[in-house]
Parts: structure tokens; C-alpha cells; sequence
């Protein structure tokens, strides 16, 4: 019976990795996701690696053909730009060790003592800040290097088989870039809007949670506790949302695709960064806002008086909660559609935030009093109006110029 139930486990699990493998294929051709991008860069590289294999091994018959594949392979990059970059970058890498090898080697010889400092020199070097993260490259190239150079048995053959190692990166490097470039060149333009998608749901799912419970007065101290650190947590997915939207500005430089279909006369993108900008800020000052709800749970038992204030917070985080939700949804192919909604949701949130400033005033709150919440509360509603009507505005004159 054990070996029966064992059996039976093991095919499970077969069964279960089966159909995780069914599914990542299924995303790699179905949508331009994650795993779409990773099969084109494995496909790319697996024919930049062959070109250069081919050019390396049987039409100049190098010694060493592997530095080319390698360097191919090596600077295959998420954008054209990237793999222009880096290429030019482990190039320089690569002749530095390799130069590095050629005056130590001829004037120490192949001994240990210039195997030392040819790893002290190169490692040093290694950390220039120009080199960026090929420094570690010249370290590399330079024990290859030594090793090419003490095997030979002449002088001419040294700089020979030197010199050949220059011009097998340079053939990698070169190969690499032209199947970056001609090769379903990366169009990383959806990185941006994947950002703010990030940060809006982030936001939408926050404030979502927090007006039922300011409209039903069970803001507690636990509850708080909680919005205070989902609020703080979200540096992470901001620095993301930053990568993205770099990644995505990259993509255009040097790309072709940039002159094709959808993406033709895109210059930049701006209005997304606006809009990624804007909701960092907006993050930063709901968790001040919770911040504030919390220190007043936990110094003085949170007391609210005013529930006529507290349905109006509520509303007013409702209707930022309606706008967070259309920007979690972001999509180009809808944004005239989205930013027209947009901004009517703003209109709605302006007139929400308008209500809650008045209550304030006719309930007479303490909004001067800093170990109350109230002043904060109207405070950073008005803040985050500004940032979200800011944001919407954005978007409509970012469709308006396309128009």
C-alpha cells in the first residue's frame, strides 16, 4: 500500500510539473509577458552563439573559438540599447586585460610573480567606474589572456593568439548586437505601464480597505496598525516601477521598431513618468495619513466624534479608490477611453475633497491641534487631490498631443 500511495505521489507531481510547463508555454505564445520575453532571449541568444561559433571555429579556425559565443551570449541585453552599451563596455574590458597581459607578460615573462600582479592590476582596474558591471570582465580577460600567452612557444605567436582574442570578442560582440537589433529588437514600452498598474493597485486595494471602515467608525488600533504597514512597504514596488519605466525609455534608443506600427513616432515617455511621479508622492502621503491615524489609536484610544467627518473621509477615499482602479487597468490602446473617465473621476474626487475640508470647518475640529488626526486628515486629502488631479491632466494632454 506505501508503494502504491508512493506511486501515486510521484506521478502527482510529475503530473503537476507537467502541467506548469504546459502553462509557461501557453503565456510565452499566447501573451508578451514575462515568459514571451524570456523565450526570445534564449531563442536570440542561442542563434548569436551559433553565428558566432560558426565564424569563430570554421572560417577563422581560432584556437580559442568559445571567446566569441561567449561574448555574444554575454551582452545579449533586455534593450538595444543595453547591448550596445555593454558591449562596447566588456570590449573595453577585454583589450584592457588583454593589453594588461601583453606588458607584464613580455616584460616578467610567464611566471608566478606576473600572474600576481597581473591579478592585482587587473582586479584593480576591474573597480574604474566607467567599466560599470563589466569591470569584473578585465580580470577575466587577463587570466585567459595569461594563459593563451604562457602556452605559446614564440614571441610572434603570443601576439598572435593575443590579438586573436580582441578580435573573437569583437566578432561576439558585434553578432550579438546585429541579432539584438534585427531580431525582434525588445520594445520594452510596457514596462512604464506595468509600473503604474503596480503602484495603482498598491494604492486601490489600501484606500479600498480603509473608507469602509472609516464609514462604519471601526478604525481601531490593530486595523491601523496594519494600513500603516502595508503604506510602508511599498518602497519596493516603487523602485520597481522606476526600473520599469527606465527600461521602457531605453527601449526606444536605437531600436527600429520605434519607426514600425504602433510605435512609430513615439518620442518619449514622459506623460507615463508624470503619472509614476505622481502616485510615489500620493503612496508617501497615505502613509503619512495612516501615520497619523495610527499614533492617535495608539497614544490616546482614538476617539472620533465627528461621524459626519468620517462619512465624508470615506467618500473622498472612495472616489480615490475609483481612480486608483482605472490606472491599475492602464492600457495605451485604451488610454483615450481611460483618461477621459479619468477625469471625471477627478471632478468627483475634487467636489469629495471640497466636502471634506467644509465639514471640518462647520464641525469646528481641531485642526490646529497636532496630537489630533483631523488636521492631518484634511491636510494630506488635499495633497493627494492635488497629485491625482495632477496625474489625470497629465494623461489627457499626453492623449490630446497623439490625437
Amino acid at each position: 500500500m506505501a508503494g502504491k500511495g508512493g506511486g501515486q505521489r510521484t506521478q502527482s507531481a510529475a503530473q503537476g510539473w507537467l502541467d506548469r510547463v504546459h502553462q509557461w508555454w501557453r503565456r510565452a505564445l499566447d501573451t508578451p509577458g514575462y515568459e514571451r520575453h524570456t523565450l526570445l532571449l534564449v531563442l536570440k541568444s542561442t542563434l548569436a552563439a551559433t553565428l558566432s561559433w560558426v565564424v569563430s571555429y570554421y572560417l577563422l579556425d581560432a584556437p580559442s573559438p568559445a571567446f566569441a559565443p561567449f561574448s555574444a551570449v554575454l551582452i545579449m541585453q533586455v534593450t538595444v540599447y543595453q547591448s550596445l552599451l555593454q558591449s562596447l563596455r566588456y570590449l573595453g574590458a577585454v583589450a584592457v586585460g588583454v593589453a594588461m597581459v601583453a606588458a607584464l607578460g613580455f616584460l616578467g615573462g610567464p611566471d608566478l610573480l606576473t600572474f600576481v600582479l597581473v591579478a592585482l592590476v587587473g582586479l584593480s582596474i576591474g573597480r574604474w567606474p566607467a567599466l560599470g558591471a563589466q569591470g569584473s570582465q578585465v580580470a577575466t580577460a587577463a587570466f585567459f589572456a595569461f594563459s593563451t600567452y604562457a602556452a605559446a612557444t614564440s614571441a610572434t605567436q603570443k601576439l598572435t593568439q593575443l590579438g586573436e582574442i580582441i578580435v573573437l570578442v569583437l566578432i561576439g560582440c558585434g553578432i550579438g548586437v546585429v541579432v539584438n537589433v534585427t531580431v525582434a529588437p525588445p520594445m520594452r514600452y510596457r514596462s512604464a505601464e506595468y509600473g503604474i498598474r503596480s503602484l495603482s493597485t498598491a494604492l486601490n486595494e489600501l484606500v479600498s480597505d480603509m473608507y469602509p471602515a472609516l464609514r462604519e467608525g471601526e478604525v481601531d488600533e490593530e486595523r491601523c496598525r496594519q494600513w500603516r504597514r502595508r503604506a510602508e512597504q511599498t518602497g519596493g514596488q516603487i523602485t520597481q516601477a522606476k526600473e520599469g519605466l527606465r527600461t521602457a525609455e531605453e527601449s526606444l534608443y536605437f531600436n527600429p521598431r520605434r519607426l514600425l506600427g504602433r510605435h512609430r513616432g513615439r518620442a518619449s515617455f514622459e506623460g507615463y513618468g508624470a503619472v509614476l511621479g505622481a502616485l510615489e508622492r500620493s503612496l508617501y502621503q497615505v502613509a503619512s495619513l495612516t501615520r497619523g491615524l495610527h499614533q492617535w489609536q495608539e497614544d490616546e484610544g482614538g476617539r472620533y466624534d465627528d461621524k459626519a467627518f468620517l462619512d465624508d473621509y470615506a467618500g473622498f477615499l472612495e472616489s480615490l479608490a475609483k481612480i486608483g482602479e482605472v490606472l491599475s487597468q492602464l492600457d495605451e490602446d485604451s488610454l483615450t477611453e481611460q483618461a477621459q473617465q479619468l477625469c471625471r473621476l477627478a471632478d468627483e474626487a475634487q467636489e469629495a475633497c471640497r466636502k471634506v475640508r467644509d465639514g471640518a470647518s462647520r464641525g469646528g475640529l481641531p485642526l490646529a491641534d497636532p496630537a489630533r488626526p483631523y488636521g492631518v486628515l484634511v491636510v494630506e486629502s488635499t495633497r493627494l487631490m492635488e497629485e491625482f488631479r495632477y496625474a489625470c491632466d497629465v494623461l489627457q494632454r499626453y492623449v490630446d498631443e497623439k490625437a
